[in-house]
């Protein structure tokens, strides 16, 4: 029975493991990415925030003490829970794939254990290992299992899985007590000492130490590195015949033997002979080996601490052997990429030629693979910046201090040996090409085989019928005479090749070399020679019994062989170090797409590595390991490939200025005279030239056809796109960021932001404008385009700068807006309160309208200063907002202020119950005070002393009242004129948009009033998208008043709307009535008090509690007036006029039923229509 079949329960079940460790290896890079910051704890505010809740294995020795102080402080506890909430999810992930190498391992024990004691009927420890299939899966196991724990202490250092897994201990309580692993799985990843930091030195008896805390049966160990130091057990050596491309062949095994050598740290140690062997069988011209997609080690620093194993390897590293090595490979680089080059020759790669020269060609492919192998790993650096999990990147296993100095040295030899990176980067460019058109013509070839093979026997078969028509007779040809015994041979001969059979094409083989055997005798023998057109007959028959031939030989094995040999898995990474080759290759020559094509095409080829025993055991996971590497190296290819939006937005850069500032706009009448002046003949030529330049670059990324890399489907036009889109971003982005930056200074006016906004402005301008010009050339929506990217950086930034007023945090990965292909920029925060500009902007308009220094003015539409009586912001510096952020930017501004507006009334919420229900004295206080005023409808004996006394009593409620109104009201006031902007904006570009959304809107009002009185009617749920989709439309129009809006649930609060109408009270001689601005201004220019501000902030309050509130609060405030009304009615001066407080009273209520949409009867139930229409007359001048 086959090992592998599926009626081998010891095979399948060892193949599944082996499939699980791939997919785990997977999983544990792609998590990688996504370690959140704060686990490093690198940042003193981090530190500082996080290190009591985020402790390493220290909290196991005394969890008490971390617990307890934890609890003990109110505001480590929440951090702590707010922590939990945000990252318990990701912290579940990982402790799955930390959990998941434990599990692999125990079972990985268990399947061994199973062997020994004969659970597998006729199988055991023995028979696998010597089975073909068997010791290719046993070496893998345990191979996995070494990478998996070297590949955690890479990615995931030491300090960060302590604290991931004491938290996700702290936050799964429940979880893991009753899962047991999680104690396992912690001492298995226990810090190593292991670090990354250029600093580090290796901690001693690493990685062995690390390999052995779970032990693995000793025997399995050694049988492993017994078949693997004698056998070649993946038959490679076959695919490289020749005795000095034997380490090539052997690469595979090699790496497997590097780290599980580290599960038996003794060989390394103290056996000289073996590690010789090793070494002279594995490692006799190479030392830097690539063990794991990418994952490259360097031999020479890796074996350093360990005796028998560095004796061994200063063979193969002995000058004299480095420098024959390197010079013998270097040598070859030229001439084999001259011969590639002739290969790739217009027309030099046929189908007869390929067929009759695929061993040559075979050759080449390989001489120049092994070639390229060699010198990409031997003479990479230590320390690239392309890897993102190479072990060179953290100075191999073996030292993460200054490189070895026998390191430099060797690599040092080898790079004096006329070493050229030109050289090779085109060789290694070639050979992709040169694979790629052997690979496409043979699977053509495959495809049509059966086709051509019938093809050809029907034209021989048919030549020998004609042949035979000819000698009977019947059919005249010049010169020929009957011949009966040539005519029943050729039919003979017809009839043979006919029978021929394309299944049986060994038989079938055998028999067309004796019909050409027979065919050319015939000719001799028979002196058929002299007879031109019999002899070009039978001429033809014997080419088409050749083709025949040729095509029997077009087998698969070729294109499983060119595969073995192309293969680029150890550069999966360092391939990054000729990124720089390929984007200066593009810029000199956009074609060099094409070939570029080709090398991501062999690179692609790494995927079977991980996924081919994925496959083989139909797991699950294919899909997932085949999308995250095809992921990475679609990614790696729209790296190298955004040289090209790159390149076409530096030339739009050159185009924009010459038509801003060079060229002329043509009148729409010219003087024949002025023709010459505006003419411009060489900026125009200069225009058209830059503008070639782009198409060309746009045809040269066309040129590369739709390419399946992995299992991600690849469209030069959307990668094109995607390109444009990532350099607009960045350029936006960055735009915005350094445009939109204030100074600190306390003293300052509006000019800044002014000056800003329009440069910012200019900028945008600037990008819309090159789209408009440019989206023709290369067959884009330039508007289309510009408008989804913008829409996003705002949004995003938005999103960022609003997590600051979130418990649970949205973080990049979970973002809508932020993108792998098309990432959005993240600049470094300029000020301690921001975090991109969105905040900056937001927090400069709040500091500039300021109550405290500026008075709003609602006819006017504008903020003045209270001091100089000058303009500080008027509805054209709105204005100048959209001009640079566009309505995308004035919506995500709204957005904030919204968040900043629900942050307010939160805290006055939690602020005032706390008041009213903690404070026994304050609800008796007030009680009294409440039983004094009622009922509303009648007016109290000494109405103002009464007023006055509860307001003195309640005068430490009222600092913190006013503070939020105040900030509530600012707030309020600026988005309404956003939304103004907004409306007329949208109203002067788009009215039928707005026309529609408005008719929308009212129907389904209508709709849900209809709703409400006959519930029948059906009414949008909750999984219905109309109201939160036509809710966004109606917010971008700004057909919308963010003063009739709900922001806040609050919970009952009887005495509300007296505590606000005695707030009012408090405030109302601050305050005095302007007839010029028609509004109250602060009588005090140092009082933080404005009246519009102050009114829309109240009403804001007030409107976030029950509607009865507001009912309530304005008969108290009509009581107040008509109680002052009959006072000064009952005043001996029959002349006096109304209070001032009164009158403000009364401004107040008036200007409240205006902002707040309510009917003026809403008021004359409690103060008379009479008192209204005279209060403004009987208000006094004011200077």
């Amino acid at each position: 029975m086959d090992f592998l079949s599926e009626e081998n329960v010891c095979g399948q079940t060892l193949l599944r493991l082996v499939s699980r460790g791939n997919a785990i290896i997977a999983e544990l890079l792609r998590l990688s990415d996504y370690i959140p910051p704060v686990f490093r704890l690198e940042t003193p505010s981090d530190r500082e925030k996080y290190t009591l809740i985020l402790p390493d294995f220290t909290y196991f020795r005394n969890q008490e003490y971390y617990d307890h102080k934890i609890d003990s402080v109110t505001e480590l506890q929440d951090r702590d829970e707010e922590f939990r909430e945000n990252h318990i999810e990701i912290l579940g992930r990982f402790y799955q794939a930390f959990e998941s190498v434990h599990k692999y391992v125990v079972d990985l024990n268990r399947f061994l254990d199973d062997l020994d004691e004969g659970v597998f009927i006729q199988q055991t420890l023995e028979t696998v290992i010597f089975n073909d299939d068997g010791k290719q899966l046993m070496c893998e196991s345990l191979f996995l299992y070494g990478v998996m724990l070297l590949v955690i202490d890479m990615k995931v250092e030491s300090p960060v899985r302590e604290r991931m897994l004491v938290a996700y201990h702290r936050y799964s309580a429940g979880q893991a007590s009753v899962d047991s692993n999680i104690e396992e799985v912690s001492k298995l990843l226990r810090g190593t000492g292991f670090s990354s930091a250029v600093t580090a030195k290796r901690p001693p008896n690493y990685p062995e130490h690390y390999f052995r805390r779970i032990p693995i049966n000793e025997t399995f160990v050694d049988m492993v590195i017994g078949r693997l130091r004698s056998d070649d057990i993946y038959a490679q050596i076959s695919t490289y015949p020749l005795p000095e491309h034997r380490s090539t062949a052997l690469a595979t095994q090699a790496s497997m033997l590097y780290v599980i050598l580290y599960f038996a740290p003794e060989i390394l140690e103290k056996q000289q002979a073996v590690m010789r062997e090793i070494v002279d069988k594995h490692f006799p011209d190479n030392w830097v080996v690539s063990i794991y997609m990418g994952i490259t080690v360097n031999l020479i620093d890796a074996w350093e601490p360990y005796r028998a194993a560095r004796a061994a390897l200063n063979n193969t590293l002995e000058q004299g052997n480095v420098i024959e090595q390197a010079c013998r490979r270097v040598s070859k680089v030229q001439r084999l990429n001259a011969q590639v080059l002739k290969y790739l020759k217009e027309g030099a790669l046929v189908e007869d030629y390929v067929l009759d020269h695929v061993p040559k060609l075979m050759n080449c492919l390989r001489e120049s693979n092994v070639i390229i192998r060699w010198l990409v790993l031997h003479t990479a650096e230590s320390e690239p910046n392309i890897s993102k999990f190479s072990f060179q990147e953290c100075h191999s296993v073996s030292s993460v201090s200054m490189e070895n100095k026998r390191v430099q040295l060797v690599r040092g030899q080898v790079l004096a040996e006329q070493y050229n990176h030109h050289h090779l980067f085109s060789l290694l460019v070639n050979t992709g090409q040169f694979e790629f058109v052997l690979k496409e013509m043979f699977k053509s070839m495959l495809s049509r085989k059966q086709l051509k093979w019938e093809e050809y026997r029907r034209e021989g078969s048919e030549r020998m019928t004609e042949l035979g028509e000819v000698f009977s007779g019947v059919k005249p040809l010049t010169r020929v005479e009957k011949n009966e015994h040539l005519q029943a041979w050729f039919n003979e001969m017809a009839s043979q090749i006919n029978s021929l059979s394309y299944d049986d094409s060994t038989s079938a083989g055998r028999k067309i070399i004796q019909l050409i055997q027979a065919l050319e005798e015939v000719q001799e023998f028979h002196q058929l020679e002299a007879n031109l057109q019999v002899r070009q007959f039978l001429a033809d028959t014997r080419m088409f019994l050749h083709q025949m031939i040729r095509t029997i030989n077009i087998k698969e094995e070729f294109l499983i062989q060119l595969q073995l040999i192309a293969d680029l898995s150890y550069a999966w990474k360092l391939i990054d170090t000729y990124t720089l080759f390929m984007q200066q290759g593009i810029k000199k020559d956009p074609s060099m797409v094409i070939k570029l094509r080709a090398t991501f095409l062999k690179l692609a080829s790494a995927l079977d590595l991980p996924c081919v025993r994925i496959s083989q055991a139909s797991s699950p996971d294919l899909m997932s390991v085949s999308q995250y590497y095809s992921g990475e190296l679609v990614s790696y290819v729209r790296k190298v490939l955004q040289i090209i939006p790159e390149s076409m937005f530096e030339i739009l850069d050159q185009i924009i200025k010459l038509q801003t500032f060079k060229m002329k706009e043509l009148p729409t009448r010219l003087e024949k005279e002025k023709l010459r002046d505006f003419s411009q003949l060489d900026d125009r030529y200069q225009v058209a030239r830059l503008t070639h330049s782009v198409s060309v670059f746009t045809e040269g990324i066309l040129m590369m056809k739709t390419t399946l890399v992995g299992i991600i489907k690849v469209d030069p036009k959307q990668l094109l796109e995607d390109g444009i889109r990532k350099e607009l971003v960045k350029k936006v982005a960055y735009a915005l960021h350094v445009g939109l930056e204030f100074t600190q200074a306390k003293t300052k006016t509006s000019q800044e932001l002014v000056q800003r906004l329009g440069r910012v402005a200019a900028t945008m301008d600037g990008f819309r404008r090159s789209f408009e010009y440019i989206q023709d050339y290369v067959n884009i929506y330039g508007l289309k385009i510009w408008q989804e990217e913008v829409s996003r950086i705002i949004n995003y930034n938005v999103e960022q700068e609003c997590n600051s007023f979130l418990r649970q945090k949205i973080y990049d990965w979970q973002s809508v807006y932020q993108s792998t292909a098309i990432p959005i920029p993240r600049f470094p925060p300029l000020d301690m309160v921001s975090v991109n500009f969105v905040g900056r902007l937001a927090r400069e308009i709040m500091r500039i309208t300021d109550t405290s220094t500026t008075s709003y003015i609602e006819q006017m539409g504008t903020w003045y200063d209270n001091r100089t009586r000058q303009e500080v912001v008027s509805p054209k510096v709105f204005e100048q907002l959209e001009r640079a952020l566009g309505a995308f930017g004035l919506r995500g501004l709204d957005r904030f202020f919204c968040f900043m507006l629900v942050r307010e009334l939160q805290k006055f919420v939690r602020t005032l119950h706390r008041f009213c229900q903690q404070d026994k004295q304050l609800q008796r206080m007030i009680m009294e005070i409440e039983k004094s005023v009622k009922p509303f409808a009648s007016v109290p004996a000494n109405a103002f002393k009464l007023y006055q006394q509860a307001s003195q009593k309640l005068a430490r409620v009222w600092p913190f009242y006013l503070d939020t109104v105040m900030k509530v009201g600012q707030l309020q006031m600026i988005r309404r004129q956003i939304t103004l902007q907004l409306r007329n904006s949208s109203r002067f570009d788009s009215k039928f948009l707005v026309n529609a959304l408005q008719c929308f809107n009212d129907a389904v009002i209508t709709d849900i009033e209809a709703h409400y009185k006959d519930p029948t009617i059906p009414y949008p749920g909750e999984d219905n998208p109309l109201l939160p989709e036509l809710c966004s439309y109606l917010e971008t129009a700004g057909i919308c008043d963010p003063l009739s809006k709900i922001y806040v649930t609050t919970a009952r609060l009887e005495t509300f709307p007296l505590l606000t109408f005695l707030f009012t009270f408090t405030q109302f001689p601050k305050l005095a009535y302007h007839k010029s601005v028609g509004s109250m201004v602060c009588k005090k220019p140092v009082d933080p008090l404005d009246g519009p501000p102050f009114i829309v902030g109240t009403l804001t309050l007030i409107r976030q509690y029950h509607t009865d509130n507001l009912d309530k609060f304005i008969a108290l405030m009509g009581q107040y007036v008509r109680a002052m009304v009959v006072a000064t009615s009952g005043s001996k001066d029959k002349s006096a006029d109304l209070p001032g407080d009164v009158i403000n009273a009364l401004v107040f209520l008036e200007e409240m039923i205006n902002y707040g949409k309510l009917p003026r009867k809403a008021v004359e139930v409690h103060v008379p229509g009479y008192v209204f229409d005279e209060f403004r007359r009987q208000a006094p001048k004011q200077n």
